[in-house]
């Protein structure tokens, strides 16, 4: 635990009056309109630099040709069935990647889009595994002011700067609005899933306005957290003399991002809802997948009137030009009602772009304030994947599958965004108000969640696809997926016999004698199933390797979501599936899915059915996925309680250690690696014991010996403590060498390199409440070694631990993995350093990050931390799944109770210890047995 005094003296790191005036903080300070005092701030002027992205070295280049022409031709096989490949390193981005990001909107798992610092709405999720990064020009809000009369008047959108795209003033489309802003006295501040614009004295000097972002992201509530919508309240106080008319204008393109408002067949219909909620439907339609229907809208009240364009053009030729609708604003400063009597628009042909306003007129008087409330959701009930399954989303369940739920939703966020912000604010403040940590830890702890909103997150409402699928599914030769049969003892000794089936093809249904196996699925918390890619460059869902590290902030927050994956994973161990997959890096064929192994993801086009989209390497051979696999059951058994949890994936547990006995090849309990990159490390060639895939799996064996004592299997847990005693033996006896481990037991030119993450297995351990791997002396020895090199030797600790050190002080340039700093793993290596006691080096290590990629001074990675970057600064995959591990550190400082009030007794002692001799059993004869299908099980 942190001491209560170690940061005590720090200063703020970046206090709110450094970029805003004291007068005017104090003017916001009423109904949260002030932004917080801890938070990531920037001016709006503020230089929104280019992203410099990694390349390989000539020497990497000469290695990696062979992968590089195969990977180049399965891109393009890819390409010719019109699918994506998960890997993609040969197409570009139209719009380069810029530091201008902020905080997303929406909830979880139901599309996002993100916006940038500087007010641009960009980065469009709506269909699955599909990203626009583009940002669309016309989606802006913009104010008109009028004083003394209309002789003074202001007019401008809310984002400064030149913008790309943007024309002359006398054009038709949105080069003729106002874009008067400086930005100059502007800041933005974000703390996720909230962020405040405060515009101080632009374009009006005697208004200021401060603009709240707000999305539905609140710890354990599984309903709002999955809604589509965010809210946008606007704080308008008049320092003036004058009475004074301010207008605000939203402005939004019937469009999912990129060029889809040019396609045609798109219409836009006003409305007028309960409560003063009035807006514009925006309705999409898409060529492949179900149509999508955006509402725009803002609450009307006692002082706030609303009156929309329903349908405004961008080119001469539009019945209402973007340059006509900008003059009645700054004419009249709002629509005319009648407006809202008119029905839905022509659909757009194709080239032409639909675009709609709402506006939202109040009068401020002076020295007075005023309120403004906008909101913007998003309808998209169904999605599609790529091989023809359907599924409904989660919030379907609370809105129904029609897409006019858009305009139930506006209403629900703008009569309800105030009890969002009390429980995000009683979730926060706690951390926030919390003396012992630095500044920069605090906002940069809530800001990493971006992920689960802007990543590509997915969750449906049941594993039953939607009707009109059932035509378009795929059914599979009954000789190609494989069904299970496990006898596990638990419960007290008493033999259970449980049947899994695997979720390909059309046999996932299960009958009344199936119990069991569907408890493995959705356990009794039916909160659906949730998918999040490993990053929006590498288009795998739920890639589980990554998932060891992220998967703190769900099991923190999202617990139901965590388990729920896990119970995904432990359903996929004990199936096969055998249609051939080529794997790249070697030309080599094999099955898709080797019954045993855990899965390296949930598929791509078709996830659930389609497992492992990874095709680079055959990851059933892969030496961490399976302790991973172990080591996340037990931390999420243990910080949980749930035992009907531990019961129905203990026979995956069982099925994943027995597998992987086949790479314990000398019978010494510990595993071996294969000469090639056989981990998440997958460029970084491993010979032997490695202090990676090894020590995790120590980890992974003391894991399943304390669960199975919880399950009553007294047999197992004798066999994994057996395994345990013999396999740490060897481990410390090959790889240490008096000041941390080796990176591997060969004798490679890097053999001896010190790991950044050498002690994975050890982390988890400390985040268990299970006893250490190692004695303590060893553990900081190897750690304060891995600071003292890895981290500080790296531009002063100013940048993260890199990932491989030699010992003579030069960075391991091995391969492009071995010399790039990862986010995710400084991140764990820090809440390993705080397990053990070292927070000064804890937060030293992980400050790097934030110094690196999210403050002024850095690289400008803030809302899209990539994967890793080189020493220059060089990025590689952009908006990355496993810098969520910054939760790992927070779960350091703060252990659920369920394994801080656990019995601190070893439970490792308690069992009998007798010579490990291998045994068969009932889970590792499923483990070898081939062919048997799950149409047709001869089993």
């Amino acid at each position: 635990m942190v001491s209560g005094t170690l940061f005590h003296c720090r200063k703020n790191s970046w206090p709110p009056e450094e970029y805003i005036s004291k007068s005017t903080l104090q003017l916001f300070d009423f109904d949260s309109a002030a932004p917080p005092s801890q938070a990531w701030r920037r001016k709006l002027n503020s230089h929104a630099s280019k992203l410099k992205e990694f390349s390989v070295t000539f020497t990497e280049a000469i290695k990696m040709v062979r992968l590089g022409i195969r990977l180049w031709s399965y891109v393009r096989e890819e390409a010719s069935y019109g699918r994506k490949a998960p890997i993609d390193p040969f197409t570009r981005e139209r719009c380069k990647p810029s530091a201008s990001q902020g905080v997303p909107l929406g909830g979880m798992g139901s599309g996002s889009i993100s916006r940038g610092f500087r007010g641009e709405f960009k980065h469009f999720q709506i269909l699955p595994g599909t990203c626009e990064t583009s940002p669309i020009m016309a989606n802006q809000f913009s104010i008109f002011i009028s004083r003394d009369g209309g002789n003074k008047k202001y007019a401008s959108v809310l984002s400064p700067g030149e913008h790309e795209g943007l024309g002359k003033a006398s054009d038709h489309g949105i080069s003729s609005w106002g874009w008067n802003l400086s930005g100059q006295h502007s800041t933005y501040h974000a703390l996720f899933p909230r962020a405040w614009t405060v515009y101080d004295g632009e374009p009006d000097p005697e208004l200021k306005v401060s603009c709240r972002q707000i999305s539905p992201f609140i710890p354990h509530d599984y309903r709002e957290s999955s809604l589509p919508t965010s809210v946008f309240v606007y704080t308008l106080v008049n320092t003036g003399k004058e009475r004074a008319q301010v207008s605000l204008l939203l402005t939004w393109a019937n469009s999912i991002g990129g060029v889809s408002h040019l396609s045609g067949d798109h219409a836009n219909e006003p409305f007028i809802g309960e409560d003063g909620v009035s807006g514009v439907l925006l309705h999409h339609k898409t060529k492949e997948n179900p149509p999508v229907t955006f509402a725009v809208a803002a609450c009307e009240t006692q002082n706030v009137s609303v009156t929309v364009l329903p349908c405004f053009g961008m080119s001469e030729g539009s019945c209402v030009t973007a340059k006509d609708m900008w003059g009645k604003m700054v004419e009249d400063g709002h629509f005319d009602r009648e407006n809202f009597s008119k029905g839905p628009s022509m659909p757009s042909s194709p080239g032409e772009t639909h675009c709609a306003a709402v506006s939202a007129t109040a009068w401020v008087e002076p020295h007075g304030k005023c309120t403004v409330a906008f909101a913007v959701a998003w309808s998209s009930p169904q999605v599609k994947f790529m091989k023809g399954k359907s599924y409904y989303r989660r919030y379907t369940r609370f809105y129904g599958t029609s897409e006019r739920a858009a305009v139930d939703l506006v209403h629900h966020s703008l009569t309800n965004y105030k009890l969002w912000e009390e429980e995000i604010e009683k979730w926060q403040n706690p951390i926030l108000n919390d003396v012992r940590l630095p500044e920069w830890y605090k906002f940069t702890l809530f800001n990493e969640l971006y992920f689960l909103v802007a990543g590509g997150t997915l969750w449906i409402d049941s594993g039953v696809p939607s009707s009109d699928s059932v035509s378009t599914r795929i059914t599979r030769p009954s000789n190609e997926v494989k069904v299970t049969k496990v006898k596990s003892n638990y419960k007290n000794g008493v033999q259970v016999e449980q049947t899994a089936y695997n979720g390909y093809g059309e046999g996932n249904h299960f009958s009344s004698s199936d119990k069991i196996s569907e408890s493995i699925i959705t356990g009794s918390d039916d909160v659906g199933r949730f998918l999040y890619l490993e990053g929006v460059e590498y288009i795998m869902w739920c890639t589980y390797d990554v998932h060891f590290y992220a998967s703190f902030a769900l099991l923190a927050l999202f617990p139901k979501i965590e388990l729920s994956i896990q119970r995904e994973f432990a359903k996929a161990v004990l199936c096969e599936d055998g249609r051939k997959v080529k794997f790249l890096a070697e030309g080599n064929w094999g099955i898709r899915k080797a019954r045993g192994a855990i899965p390296h993801d949930l598929g791509m086009h078709d996830p659930w059915h389609e497992m492992n989209a990874y095709n680079i390497h055959d990851t059933s051979k892969w030496k961490d996925l399976n302790p991973k696999f172990v080591l996340q059951v037990y931390r999420d058994f243990a910080a949980t309680g749930d035992f009907s949890f531990a019961t129905d994936v203990w026979p995956s547990v069982c099925a994943a250690i027995e597998y992987m006995d086949q790479f314990d090849r000398d019978n010494d309990g510990l595993i071996e690696n294969d000469g090639f990159p056989d981990q998440t490390y997958d460029t970084w060639t491993v010979h032997g014991i490695s202090a990676y895939c090894g020590g995790l799996w120590l980890a992974a064996l003391q894991a399943a010996a304390a669960m199975a004592m919880h399950v009553g299997d007294y047999a197992f847990a004798e066999k994994c403590k057996g395994r345990l005693i013999k396999a740490k033996t060897v481990f410390e006896a090959k790889l240490w060498n008096g000041s941390y481990f080796n990176y591997d037991s060969g004798s490679s030119s890097n053999s001896k390199s010190i790991q950044a993450d050498q002690l994975a297995g050890q982390w988890y351990m400390a985040s268990s409440g299970l006893p250490d791997l190692f004695d303590g002396v060893k553990i900081k020895s190897t750690l304060q070694k891995i600071y003292d090199f890895n981290v500080m030797k790296v531009r002063g600790g100013r940048m993260g631990a890199v990932n491989g050190m030699h010992p003579n002080g030069k960075v391991d340039e091995t391969c492009m993995q071995s010399r790039e700093i990862w986010t995710g793993v400084t991140y764990g290596l820090a809440a390993t350093m705080l397990h053990a006691g070292m927070e000064e080096q804890a937060f030293t290590t992980a400050e790097g990050i934030f110094i690196a990629g999210w403050s002024e001074d850095g690289f400008g990675y803030s809302f899209q931390t990539p994967e890793g970057w080189t020493m220059d600064g060089h990025f590689r995959s952009l908006i990355y799944m496993r810098p969520l591990s910054i939760w790992g550190m927070q779960w350091a400082l703060s252990m659920p109770k369920t394994i801080l009030d656990a019995p601190k007794i070893n439970i490792m002692d308690r069992i009998q210890v007798s010579p490990y001799t291998p045994q068969e059993t009932g889970v590792r004869k499923i483990v070898e047995k081939a062919k048997c299908s799950i149409f047709r099980c001869s089993c």
